[in-house]
Formats: structure tokens, sequence, C-alpha cells
């Protein structure tokens, strides 16, 4: 009897190697770029929305590029130095500390999206653990981690809506001087 591929909802589920996990996890970040997207044009914050579309597409380069062929250049890193830059250019007061993920639609799903990059960048070590993985990965997926953060703190800005800093009781923080 032939197989029906309505029951297959991924070819490589039984795997035993974390590259599935990874492709998983990616897809659920990709996933979740694409409900931010949809809240970042709710609320008509254009040049968000637009870096969002070129960021999605991305992520699933990112994704496919541990079993296949590498998708990642030095250039898509540069646009997303320059986005981060650009972003800390307009949050740069508001994250000088430890902020509640909170705020509008569209920034809590950045919120979501800073986390879902940091588990896939967890599940890539696994990965490279077992096999050969290109560091441009590792760094696309921390700076796309911190590009979503700002993002997200940005979105809260054009909101006005305040930041609400998170004052940790495991770690002591140095505090600031005067001066600083």
């Amino acid at each position: 009897m032939k197989k029906d591929a309505r029951y297959s909802c991924y070819p490589f589920m039984r795997e035993k190697i974390s590259t599935v996990d990874f492709e998983i996890r990616t897809d659920s970040l990709t996933t979740h770029i694409g409900v931010a997207l949809a809240a970042v044009k709710a609320e008509e914050v254009e040049l968000v929305g637009a870096d969002l579309l070129t960021i999605l597409p991305m992520a699933y380069h990112v994704n496919g590029s541990v079993r296949g062929k590498l998708a990642v250049t030095e250039e898509d890193l540069s646009w997303l130095s320059d986005r981060y830059d650009f972003y800390v250019g307009h949050v740069k007061e508001q994250i000088q500390n430890f902020v509640l993920p909170q705020g509008t639609g569209a920034a809590t799903a950045l919120h979501l999206c800073r986390s879902e990059a940091k588990k896939s960048y967890r599940v890539l070590h696994k990965v490279s653990e077992e096999r050969e993985v290109p560091a441009i990965l590792f760094d696309y997926l921390g700076l796309l981690a911190n590009v979503f953060f700002v993002m997200a703190v940005y979105m809260n800005q054009q909101a006005g809506i305040a930041e609400i800093p998170f004052i940790s009781k495991s770690y002591p923080m140095k505090k600031k001087k005067e001066n600083e």
C-alpha cells in the first residue's frame, strides 16, 4: 500500500539528528515573524513592516542553510546589522536596562520573535555538536534576536508606550554613577 502524503507533515520528522529540530524551530520562528508582520501592519508602522518583509524569507533561508546550500550571505548580515544600528539610534535611552516584554500587540509579537530566534540559536548549537555549521548562521540568528528586541522597543516608542524596566532579584545590577 502506497503511503498517503496527507499523513506526513514533514519528511524528516523521524530523524534522530538535531538538524530536524533546528528546521522545526526555525519554521516556528518564521511563523512568528509572519504574526508580527500582521500586527505591525495593523499598527501602521510601515518602516518596521518593510524590514519584516525582508527578514521573513531570510528566516527560511537560515532554516535551509544547514541541510542544504548556505543561503545567508555577508550582505544579508550587513543589512541586518545596519537595521540594528538604525533602531538602536532611535531607542538607545530605553534599552539601557532590561525591560519587560510588554506593550503593543506588535511589540509583544516581536518579543516572541526574539525568543524564537534565541531558541533557534540554541538548537543550532546542538546541531553544531553533530556536524559543521557555518559561523554566519550563529551571527545572523544572534543579531536577529537583538533586532527583534530593538524593533519591539521602537514599536512601543511609536505608540507612546513606556518600557517597564525589569529589576532582577537574582542578579545584582551595577548602579550607574551620576556622571555617566
